[in-house]
């Protein structure tokens, strides 16, 4: 039982829970910012270089074989080996919006931690021993 209720207790610490919430949100933010690379942003940059779908480009090694009888007998397509640069390229412009996008909130927090670091904080109210010192002192300073 120790072993289950030391689990339990590790799983429930805060920082693994908030490192967990801050992996499902990641996934989904990298699913937002793949789609805005795909489908906002790589449409109107592959028409402006005369329509390029950068998915698209590649380079063959070994161009596809189409299905085939070979001695009777039916032969599966073997399909091209290309190198997809243009899927890459995508991939790199998705993490560059990512990084971008981190960079621009943790900048917006730094500046929320300074103004907040920049206020000057009221200051504590006196203790009961230190009011009945100061009336102490008063009392003494009128004699």
């Amino acid at each position: 039982m120790g072993f289950f209720k030391d689990f339990k207790s590790f799983l429930m610490k805060g920082d693994i829970v908030n490192l967990a919430t801050a992996v499902v949100i990641a996934g989904a933010f990298g699913g937002i910012v793949k789609s805005f690379t795909n489908d906002i942003l790589m449409p109107p940059v592959g028409m402006a270089l005369g329509g390029v779908d950068f998915t698209e480009l590649k380079y063959v090694l070994k161009e596809a074989q189409p299905e085939m009888m070979v001695n009777g007998e039916t032969v599966a397509a073997i399909e091209a080996v290309t190198i997809n640069y243009g899927s890459f390229i995508q991939v790199i412009l998705n993490f560059i919006i990512i990084g971008f996008s981190i960079f621009m909130v943790l900048k917006a927090y730094e500046k929320s931690k300074k103004k907040e670091e920049a206020a000057p904080a009221a200051p504590p109210a006196p203790s009961a021993e230190e009011k009945l010192l100061t009336e102490i002192r008063d009392l003494l300073e009128k004699k």
